[in-house]
Order: C-alpha cells, then sequence, then structure tokens
C-alpha cells in the first residue's frame, strides 16, 4: 500500500472541497459534517495499511514515487512522497487524534449554526495539509506545507473573527510563526546553495552532508530549529500558543495533539542526519528544550483558565520532546544509541492521545458550565463522571504514574538526557530542569483536576455529562493513554522500530532486546526519583485544593507578591512583545511613515510641484497670438546664427 500513500491528503482535501463548494441544499447531516467524517475515516484506514507495511518491515524512501512539478531550462523541480518509520507514527497520530477530533465536533459544535459548514471545511484542509507535511519527500514541499498549516491555524484560532480576543489571537499566532518560517527558508537555502537539491535523499547521503561546510552546516540546522521554534511554540516564540485558545475546544486538541505545534518537533526529528553533523545545534535543541519545559510548567502554576493550564502544559512538553531529541543526538554520535530519537518520538505519539483526552475532557467542561474559569467550577465529578474519570486517567498519564504511556516516555527521555550528560555537563543541568518539571507537572495538573471536579460547586451552574457523540472519543483516548505505552515492548520493541527512521546513522551494533529495557527501567534509580517528585507533586495539590482549610494566600505573599505576580503575567514575557511592538516597531513604524511622507514623497512631489509650475510659465507664451510667435522665431534664429557664428569659434568649436 505504500505506493498509494500520496492518496492519504486527497481524502481530507476532497472533503474540504465538497464542503467548500457544494450548494447548501445539497449537503447533509449538520452542513457537511457527513464529508468531514467521510474525508478524515477513509484517510485514517488507508494510513493504517501504510503503517502496516511499515511495521512489517517495507519503506519508500528511494524516490520511486516522485513527480516533474516544474523545469526551467536543465533545472527542474521534484516532488514525492517519503514513507519510513518516523511517517509512520506520524501517521497514526494525525489519523487517530484529527478522527476523533471530527466525530467530537458533531457535539461539541452543535450549536454554531451557519458556521459549523465553515469549520468542517477548515478542519479538513487543516488535517489534509498536515498529512501532506508527513509525507512529503523534500524540504520545499514540506515547506509549502508548513506554510499552509499555519495558514489552517490563523483561520481556526479566529474562527470566531467577531470576537476582537480571537481575532488578536490569531494574527499573534500568524505573525509570530512567521519568524520561525523566515528561519526555516533561510536554512534550507544554505543547504541548497551548497547541495544544489532539497530532497532528503540527496541532503542525507553522505555527498550531501560532504558538500555543506561545517559552519554552515551548524548555521543551516539552527536555523531550521528555528522553524520548529516558532512552530511547536519553544521559548523564546512561545507565548501565541496560549492565547490561540480563543479558538474551539476542538481546534486547540487538533492544534496541540495532532497537526501544528507537533510539525516542528517532527521537522526536528526529520532533520537529525543533518542534525548529527553539527554537535553545537544539537546542544542548541536540547537547551532551548530544557528551558521551555520549565517556564512553561511554572507559568503554568498560576493560570486559571482550564484550557490555558493545558496550553502551557503542551508547551512544557513539546520542550520534552525537544530535549530528548537534542540529547538524543549526543547518544547517536557517541554512543552510537538511538535511545533519545526513539524516547522523544514514543512522547510525542504518546502525548498526542493524552493531551488530545485533556483538551477534549476540558470542552466536555466547558460545553456543560459555559466558561473556562476554573475558579467558577468545582464538584463536577458528580454528575459529569466520564469526563471527569477520562480527564483523571490523562493527567494521571501526563503526570507520569505508571503504567500510563507518560511514565514509559517521559522516563525514557529523562534517561537520555542523563546519559547524554556523560559526554557534556551541560547536560546534567538539562536533567536536573526536567525533573524539576515532571514535579510541576503533577502540581498543576492535579491542581486543575481537583478544582474542576472535586469539592462542591462554586457557581451556580446546572451542569450535566456530554452526549455520546463527545463521551465516546474520550473513552478511546484514555484507552489509548492507558495502552499505548506498552508499544515499548511490542515485538522487537519501539526504540528498535524507530532505529530504522535513522539506520544510516548507526553502526549497527544491535539493540536493546524488550526484556532489557523494561529491566533497565526498573532497576535505574532515576526511574523512583521521577516517579517519587510526581507523587510528592500530587499529594501537594490535593492537599492545598482539595482538602478543607489549606491557606493559599501565603505563597500569594512570599517574596512581597512579586512571584505570584509573575506567574500570574506569565514571567511577562507576553507583556515585553507587546512593549517591544508597542515602543520599538511601532516607534520605527512611525519615523518609516515620516521619512516615507516628508522624504520620498516629498522628492517626488517636489519635482511635481516644479514640473507644474514650469508649466505655468510657458503656458503665458503659448496665448494663441501669432505675431508673438513669428517674433519669438526670428529672436531665436538671431540667437541661434550668433551661437554659431561667434560664440562657438571663438570657443574653438
Amino acid at each position: 500500500m505504500l505506493e498509494y500513500a500520496w492518496l492519504i491528503p486527497v481524502f481530507p482535501f476532497a472533503a474540504f472541497i465538497l464542503i467548500a463548494l457544494l450548494p447548501k441544499r445539497t449537503l447533509w447531516w449538520e452542513d457537511g459534517a457527513v464529508y468531514a467524517i467521510g474525508g478524515a475515516l477513509g484517510a485514517m484506514c488507508l494510513s493504517f495499511l501504510v503503517v502496516w507495511d511499515v511495521v512489517m518491515g517495507d519503506t519508500l524512501i528511494d524516490g520511486s514515487q516522485r513527480f516533474e512539478w516544474l523545469v526551467v531550462g536543465d533545472f527542474s523541480v521534484t516532488f514525492g512522497i517519503w514513507i519510513d518509520q518516523l511517517s509512520a507514527v506520524m501517521l497514526v497520530v494525525v489519523s487517530v487524534v484529527g478522527t476523533l477530533v471530527v466525530f467530537y465536533s458533531g457535539g461539541y459544535m452543535h450549536g454554531e449554526g451557519e458556521t459549523r459548514r465553515r469549520y468542517y471545511a477548515e478542519i479538513m484542509l487543516f488535517i489534509s495539509v498536515m498529512y501532506g507535511l508527513v509525507i512529503a519527500d523534500n524540504y520545499l514541499l514540506m515547506f509549502i506545507f508548513w506554510e499552509l498549516v499555519g495558514l489552517c491555524s490563523y483561520l481556526l484560532i479566529g474562527f470566531w473573527y467577531e470576537r476582537p480576543s480571537a481575532a488578536s489571537a490569531a494574527k499573534r499566532a500568524f505573525i509570530v510563526t512567521r519568524v520561525g518560517d523566515i528561519m526555516f527558508m533561510a536554512g534550507i537555502i544554505i543547504l541548497f546553495k551548497y547541495v544544489g537539491s532539497l530532497d532528503f535523499a540527496d541532503l542525507f547521503s553522505g555527498a550531501g552532508v560532504a558538500a555543506v561546510p561545517s559552519d554552515m552546516m551548524i548555521l543551516a540546522t539552527a536555523l531550521i530549529f528555528g522553524g520548529a521554534i516558532g512552530k511547536s511554540a519553544q521559548f523564546p516564540l512561545h507565548e501565541w500558543l496560549p492565547d490561540a485558545m480563543e479558538g474551539p475546544t476542538t481546534v486547540s486538541a487538533l492544534i496541540h495533539a495532532a497537526t501544528m505545534v507537533k510539525a516542528g518537533v517532527y521537522l526536528t526529528a526529520r532533520s537529525y542526519p543533518l542534525l548529527v553533523q553539527a554537535p553545537e545545534s544539537l546542544l542548541f535543541v536540547a537547551a532551548i528544550g530544557g528551558i521551555t519545559a520549565l517556564v512553561a510548567a511554572t507559568a503554568a502554576l498560576a493560570q486559571n483558565d482550564i484550557k490555558r493550564v493545558l496550553a502551557y502544559s503542551t508547551i512544557s512538553q513539546l520542550g520534552y520532546m525537544t530535549l530528548g531529541l537534542g540529547a538524543g543526538g549526543y547518544l547517536v554520535i557517541h554512543a552510537d544509541s538511538a535511545a533519545g530519537y526513539s524516547a522523544a518520538t514514543f512522547h510525542l505519539m504518546n502525548h498526542a492521545f493524552f493531551k488530545a483526552l485533556l483538551f477534549l475532557c476540558a470542552g466536555s467542561v466547558i460545553h456543560a458550565v459555559g466558561t473556562n474559569d476554573m475558579r467558577q467550577m468545582g464538584g463536577l465529578g458528580k454528575v459529569m463522571k466520564i469526563t471527569s474519570l477520562t480527564m483523571l486517567i490523562g493527567s494521571l498519564a501526563i503526570a507520569g504514574m505508571p503504567p500510563l504511556s507518560g511514565f514509559w516516555s517521559k522516563d525514557e527521555v529523562l534517561a537520555a538526557v542523563w546519559h547524554a550528560g556523560e559526554f557534556d555537563p551541560a547536560f546534567m543541568m538539562l536533567w536536573v530542569m526536567g525533573i524539576a518539571t515532571a514535579f510541576l507537572t503533577a502540581f498543576y495538573m492535579f491542581r486543575m483536576w481537583f478544582m474542576t471536579f472535586a469539592g462542591e460547586p462554586r457557581s451556580d451552574y446546572h451542569a450535566h455529562e456530554s452526549p455520546r457523540i463527545m463521551t465516546v472519543p474520550l473513552m478511546i483516548l484514555a484507552g489509548l493513554a492507558v495502552v499505548s505505552g506498552f508499544a515499548l515492548f511490542i515485538g522487537d520493541g519501539f526504540k528498535a522500530f524507530m532505529e530504522g527512521s535513522i539506520d544510516g546513522l548507526l553502526a549497527g551494533a544491535g539493540h536493546e532486546s524488550v526484556f532489557d529495557v523494561a529491566v533497565e527501567i526498573f532497576t535505574d534509580p532515576l526511574t523512583y526519583l521521577t516517579l517519587a517528585l510526581a507523587i510528592v507533586g500530587i499529594v501537594l495539590a490535593w492537599r492545598m485544593y482539595y482538602v478543607p482549610g489549606f491557606d493559599r494566600s501565603v505563597f500569594a505573599k512570599g517574596f512581597n507578591g512579586k512571584l505570584q505576580r509573575a506567574l500570574e503575567n506569565r514571567w511577562y514575557i507576553s507583556k515585553f512583545y507587546d512593549d517591544f511592538a508597542i515602543k520599538v516597531v511601532y516607534a520605527a513604524s512611525l519615523v518609516a511613515d515620516a521619512f516615507d511622507r516628508h522624504v520620498i514623497d516629498g522628492i517626488v512631489n517636489g519635482f511635481a510641484y516644479l514640473g507644474g509650475n514650469m508649466g505655468q510659465v510657458l503656458r503665458r507664451l503659448q496665448n494663441g497670438n501669432v505675431q508673438r510667435y513669428t517674433g519669438l522665431i526670428v529672436v531665436g534664429i538671431c540667437l541661434l546664427l550668433i551661437l554659431v557664428l561667434y560664440v562657438l569659434p571663438w570657443g574653438g568649436w
């Protein structure tokens, strides 16, 4: 089925075309929802068939499925598909989460009226271009889909564009991610300059790598990762993602679990054959990941909007994945091991399931109570048992509680960072940041759960459980959050499976058996240290937000309340960008405007004024008086004769 993989994005794209262009009277249930469900299911079924072929050992990276796109003289641009183990993991993530979100939308968007048609069309386009990004076989085609992903996120974040906050959030996301996109484009231009191609097959080959000077490889890989910093909301370009919560919660689930922000992690993993040639870039990748994980986790501590808590949680978990990829590159170089690479991609898959679950649970809560503010919730566990239980499973998974999926992948990431510390001490500091993040994650996630579902109601709402069309996807995702971690032990294991996508970077020393992996996890004291910190975080959240009588104001008073205010204001990073935009960018635009008006326009208008006045003078000569014209002709002839007969000879002409 690999040769038909190009059809995967066609299914949702065809649904997009049908929903967008068919006359309204021909649309069926829910203003085109039936086409959306059909497109999502078709793509998922074909994705599973392709993934099965990959699991059986087949890949499509030989360029046999390539098509000529553009020819200019002797230069041609081609495009095709690239299916390997990394592509397979992303196909599973996008297809499963995308399909469940589409089904869930049938209940969540029920009251949106005429806008549902636009919603389903944009969702289908979003899923389609993400599929295209995943299976692209060169950086140029990937960049095209990369930009289309940004367009779709802009449209969906600003779905309720009549709200100023939603319109502003959409613009902010679009502008901030463009910063990363420019870096991405600059990086691939550098590669094209030296290799003459943007095809993965050419760039990742020995000849392609050798053609790029080492200093240019460092610059190119750092710039390509800059694209991931923007798209995956890594520090310091991370503040657009919490504001992106202005869109429907289903959109948030799709962005955070399967599409836009995962694209940056996928780009970094896909660029591994280049990154391992630049250890400096790998350390930069890891440092950004570690800083992002910790900064976002601290910012989540003081958020009261349930979706913002989950948004910062996503940023933090993406930081884990980035940290794992950076550390994993060092293990490839120095230890001939794919442990970090496989751990990061494993966490990408597991996170997709439990983060989609958490966001859809949040949507179920918001659908029931009509507010995002957790301070107005409480006691919902009594009336929303399915939502409460499934969100508890998601919270335990992200906190790293065994045997749920987050435990296996998060532990593998931290283990990889620890082992990378044997080759560079900087990774030891990053490991400390990682385990601190594990403690904070457990605390803020259960702070959210206790504030939402435990205790007594804090507002006069009449909540009820969501309909089946919403709760069934929750139960499926909860099941995946429970079992997906065991992919680490199926067959030869997830680690051995992922080694296939970077096989050329390893010396072929063999991989650990699944039994050895299990023994290593359960005999490593660091596993129990991380687990103990997570349990302490959960217990602390229980004591502070569930047990009556705890005075939480003591934390607000600490450091004269400055720390609390800093957390509530997201470390003032967003404020810094706003101030920078107003005081620097806007001030520079005023200077540019004044220069344009008074200098550029002044010169142009000056020439126009001079020409107009000269015309006024000449106009007086053109008065229709024949006698004056004759006199001027005679005077002109006389002056010409004087010039020819006397002036020019005198000057030696």
